[in-house]
Order: C-alpha cells, then structure tokens, then sequence
C-alpha cells in the first residue's frame, strides 16, 4: 500500500527539499504541498492523505491550529499530523501533540529518519524517540501543561496499564516496555492497546498528554 503524503510548509525550499527525500521512497507519494495551515486542510479534504507533514509557523493558519482542525474534522480521522519543527520552536511542541499531532521532527533529521517517520505514523504509532524527543517532550510538558490534574480520568485503567502509560510517556517502544516490565512485545502492545481504548485517544502521543495532565508522570520524571 501507497502511503500518500501532504507537505505544508511556508519556504518552498523546504517543500522541494522534503518532496525528494519523501519522494524517493517506493512506497510513498507526496500527493500535495500548501503553503498555510488552512491550505493543507483543504488540500487534505480535496485530495485524501495518510499523513500531513505541518510546519508550526506558517501565515494564515498556523500549524498547531491547523492539527487541532484536522482531529476535529469528521473527515481527517484516518489523517495522521506530524509536526516538523526547530528546537526554537520546540515550547510548542507538547500543544501540537495536545492539539493532536501523532508526533514531531526536527528539520535537520535525517533522511532515512523522515521516511522512517512517515511510515510509523501510517501504521498508527507515535512518533516519540529517539531519546533527544523524550527529553524534550518532559521539558515542555513542564512549559504547556496548565490544566488543573484530573488524576480521576485514570480510573478506568488498571494498576498494570498505569504504569504502562507511564512508560509510553517516557518515549518507551512496545519491545521496550516488555524488557522493562518482564513482558512478551505482544502483551506490551496488548496493554497499551487497551489504555488507549479505555482513554479515548488515538495514538500513542495522546497516551503521553493524557499521563502529563492526569499527573501520572511529572515533567523530568521519566528517563531518555
């Protein structure tokens, strides 16, 4: 399967730039470019796209307005939002995953690491490592999460899946949290499956807002 993907960024340069090394990969195919937030929405709604590639700053509609949109709309359920960034941008990172973005990047990433990002966020995982992300994700969950703490949201969940989501916000991958917790991958996943079932989220980067603003993790509690 075709993984279709919508570039939106406001320098051209870096349209162009990501179109190639997006582009090169066989399995995937740059269905579109916009130069807003706005225009990608509508770009996405006119042409259908697995994921979206969004820029924070852009005129018109900025990035984390043009997410929070996209995982409104009735019609982008299936769309999956990675936020391209800088770290001089990173304060907004944690309000782009909160707005619903499944993950983010630096633009200096590399090649392979872009095209590799794509396809996570296809296949319905968040984009949270390496570990330079986890660092990054508490130090800002400790800058952007102003909310009062509804610890009560976690009812739902299991002593054993607690501490999975807690792991999860970490920046933790299935084979890792099964290595932590002395489980098989597939019982990892199995958990963290049904967190996100219970919680009412998508993906894995909605576990990571879900454990900052319930207080199950604290910003520098977790490890990178």
């Amino acid at each position: 399967m075709t993984i279709r993907v919508i570039l939106a960024d406001d320098q051209a340069l870096v349209r162009a730039g990501f179109r190639v090394l997006v582009g090169s990969a066989s399995d995937i195919e740059v269905v579109g470019e916009a130069a807003d937030g706005q225009a990608a929405i509508d770009l996405a709604l006119a042409v259908g796209a697995d994921v979206l590639l969004m820029d924070i700053r852009m005129p018109v509609l900025d990035g984390i307005e043009a997410t929070r949109r996209i995982a409104a709309h009735p019609d982008l359920g299936n769309l999956r939002v990675v936020i391209v960034t800088t770290f001089d941008a990173d304060e907004y990172v944690f309000e782009a995953l909160r707005a619903g973005a499944s993950g983010f990047l630096v633009k200096d990433t590399e090649p392979e690491d872009l095209v590799d990002a794509v396809r996570v966020v296809a296949r319905g995982d968040a984009l949270l490592s390496p570990g330079v992300t986890r660092r990054l994700i508490a130090n800002i969950a400790g800058r952007g999460s102003s909310r009062p703490v509804d610890s009560g949201r976690l009812s739902v969940l299991t002593e054993r899946e607690r501490e999975v989501v807690s792991l999860v916000a970490g920046g933790m991958t299935n084979d890792e949290i099964a290595a932590a917790l002395y489980l098989s991958p597939l019982t990892a996943k199995t958990h963290v499956s049904r967190a996100m079932g219970k919680l009412g989220v998508r993906d894995r980067a909605q576990l990571v807002v879900v454990a900052y603003e319930t207080g199950l993790v604290t910003p520098g509690s977790t490890s990178g």
